[in-house]
């Protein structure tokens, strides 16, 4: 992924009824869904859906120049022929949202990302049978923003606890934080905690995921 990732940590398999749920918050949260198999979710989340206003400047936003039509308006044929109308900007926030692990897929990413984690497990209290990434697709601090409350969304359907790496000096500022679960320093330090944490977190001054 170009952005970052966070991950949420699952005690069992997601029933089939909280899949369903999850589905329809994808639905409803998306400008764009498609479901690759069954809890794998390639989505467009305008991050206003989220609660939070994209604050990019005016000038990112102008029209694509197309020097060569001069003042000739964009129509129809021409949008159908390159695929999108160039004097529009897409705001889109692309994320792939997906649940992993034994039985529904991506079983050797769920191996890798889950051996030998036994400060993580002493935290959680459970050895996590399944996991869920929520992935951003661009790396803007807006995508950031977009990523942790996405995550949260997420969490507020299926439960389970989000592990985060934690930058240089990050341990310290996250730890008194409502939601905080513990902080481990492996080989690398993370943070868990609930989705109050995530929305807690976004909420301060410099807030950055590792990419």
């Amino acid at each position: 992924m170009s952005g970052p990732t966070l991950v949420i940590e699952l005690a069992e398999p997601v029933p089939p009824a909280a899949l369903r749920e999850l589905r329809a918050l994808m639905t409803g949260l998306s400008s764009h869904f498609e479901e690759k198999r069954p809890g794998y979710f390639d989505v467009n989340v305008p991050a206003e859906r989220l609660g939070v206003e994209d604050r990019r400047e005016e000038d990112w936003r102008k029209p694509f120049p197309l020097p060569l039509l001069g003042n000739t308006p964009v129509d129809e044929d021409l949008a159908a022929l390159v695929g999108f109308n160039p004097q529009r900007e897409d705001w889109r926030r692309p994320f792939l949202v997906y649940l992993m692990g034994p039985g529904v897929g991506d079983e050797d990413i769920f191996e890798a990302e889950h051996e030998d984690e036994p400060e993580v497990e002493a935290v959680l209290g459970f050895r996590p049978t399944h996991a869920v990434n929520v992935s951003a697709c661009c790396n803007g601090g807006i995508d950031h923003v977009a990523t942790a409350l996405l995550t949260a969304a997420v969490m507020d359907v299926i439960g389970g606890v989000a592990k985060a790496e934690l930058l240089d000096g990050q341990a310290s500022a996250v730890a008194g934080l409502r939601g905080v679960l513990g902080i481990t320093d492996d080989g690398w330090p993370m943070v868990l905690g609930t989705a109050e944490f995530l929305r807690a977190w976004v909420g301060q001054p410099g807030f950055r995921l590792v990419k």
